[in-house]
């Protein structure tokens, strides 16, 4: 009796301390990427703690999945908002990041340092396929999810035939879809039961229909761009003053920006671009070490779109400036995940408060749906990608305009990469492995062979 009336009101509002323990213990135990932390969250705030209904959960996250950068700790940010104004949101989306990024610093190190042992790049030949196996369950996961219509199914083939065959601009493909979801939805009847639904199997919780918006004002928009896009810029004036311009650390920061602008969909819509200009353009990796440290990235928590951290450091510990090689790679990878998670702070304290006062808007779930849908092209594009650098050793491009498409050199197929691949995808599939399991089997199953 006491427990049936206990669940008709909502819990206590949480204190800062306890909130910001919560945030720790997710950002400790964000492991499997994007669809895990999300499932850890709802977990945790949704159904355990009831700190936010079900409805405002998934209408934070739909405009997280709108945004570009990393969705989890963006959302993240948004509950750590809601709860406790800005000092929430900033101790939420700190704390997602923060284990991460200490491990992958310390596993990027490692790897730069000891990179050329052989019992290291045996481990990482079985990694490389262990993430192959990973990037297609993450097609598989996104697929069921967001691909549920004939329409959803039509976008989702549209954004990979753009990005394989025609090697077009994956902010423009996105955007086309967002823009196609809009149109289409906009252009259905309104009935709006499905928002009215969720609001009704909402338990109480202390955010819910219930919980007052925030009331906007120019003012306030213009003080929050003013303080974050400060932040965003204060070590470009750093840099600029000690070292100048032309060097590495500003091209780090320049570039990683710029991602931080246009990588709707999360780390493996972007990942396939950075590779290339990381490798082709800037020459901060060689052909293959974005697979290793996506690789690392899967094995740490936090975002997955911490692998540009290890790029960032790859990039400074090439070209230290006069620094000790191992504290310009701990600079470069600092720079790196500063302009690329600042932004998402910005976006989130810029748009919130406008969000929560459209919470019934059909269109913007439209396009939500599009863009989801188009995410699920963009991977499978990427799992393509990704496999043929990993079962073959050489590929090149095919250029016959419009066409522009990666075409293997088929004599140089990998038998062990396959065997290695169809393990994870076992151990994956159909064993149920975790992502940390299956990169330590694969790792050394890849050192065995190897050393054969």
């Amino acid at each position: 009796m006491n427990e049936a009336v206990q669940i008709q009101s909502p819990p206590l509002h949480p204190t800062f301390a306890e909130a910001t323990r919560v945030w720790a213990k997710i950002g400790l135990l964000s492991f499997g990427g994007p669809a895990g932390q999300i499932a850890l969250m709802h977990r945790e705030l949704v159904e355990e703690r009831r700190w936010i209904s079900e409805s405002r959960f998934l209408h934070a996250l739909n405009f997280c999945m709108l945004l570009p950068g990393p969705e989890a700790q963006q959302l993240a940010t948004y509950v750590g908002w809601l709860l406790h104004g800005t000092r929430g949101g900033i101790v939420a989306g700190t704390l997602f990041v923060l284990p991460g990024f200490f491990v992958i610093l310390g596993l990027s190190s490692a790897y730069a340092l000891f990179q050329e042992t052989d019992w290291l790049a045996a481990l990482f030949f079985g990694l490389k396929a262990a993430v192959l196996a990973i990037v297609i369950e993450a097609v598989i996961r996104v697929g069921r999810r967001a691909v549920k219509t004939r329409f959803a199914v039509i976008v989702a083939a549209f954004a990979f035939a753009a990005l394989f065959f025609f090697d077009l601009p994956f902010p423009l493909v996105v955007l086309a879809a967002g823009v196609a979801g809009y149109v289409a939805t906009r252009a259905q009847s309104a009935e709006g039961r499905t928002m009215a639904a969720a609001k009704q199997a909402d338990q109480p919780s202390v955010i819910d229909s219930d919980f007052p918006d925030v009331v906007s004002s120019w003012g306030r928009a213009v003080r929050v761009f003013g303080v974050w896009a400060a932040l965003w810029i204060a070590p470009f004036v750093v840099i600029g003053t000690i070292l100048g311009f032309d060097n590495v650390y500003t091209a780090i920061g320049l570039f990683f920006s710029k991602m931080a602008v246009v990588t709707f969909g999360g780390a493996y819509a972007v990942l396939a671009y950075v590779a290339q200009q990381a490798v082709e353009t800037y020459h901060w990796l060689r052909p293959g070490e974005m697979l290793d440290g996506l690789a690392l990235a899967e094995t740490t928590p936090g975002p997955l779109v911490l692998v540009l951290s290890f790029v960032g450091f790859m990039a400074a510990f090439r070209a230290p400036l006069g620094l000790d090689p191992l504290w310009a790679g701990i600079l470069g990878a600092t720079l790196a995940t500063w302009v690329t998670f600042i932004p998402c702070f910005l976006w989130i304290f810029l748009g919130a408060p406008y969000i929560e006062t459209l919470r019934n808007n059909r269109a913007l779930s439209g396009a939500l749906a599009a863009i989801s849908a188009a995410v699920t092209g963009v991977i499978l594009n990427l799992a393509l990608w990704f496999g043929l650098h990993v079962l073959f050793a050489e590929v090149s491009r095919y250029v016959v305009w419009p066409l522009s498409m990666p075409l293997p050199a088929w004599q140089t197929f990998q038998p062990a990469a396959f065997l290695l691949t169809l393990l994870a995808a076992l151990l994956l599939f159909k064993q149920k492995r975790g992502i940390v399991t299956t990169l330590v089997v694969c790792a050394g199953a890849g050192w065995l062979i190897s050393s054969i």
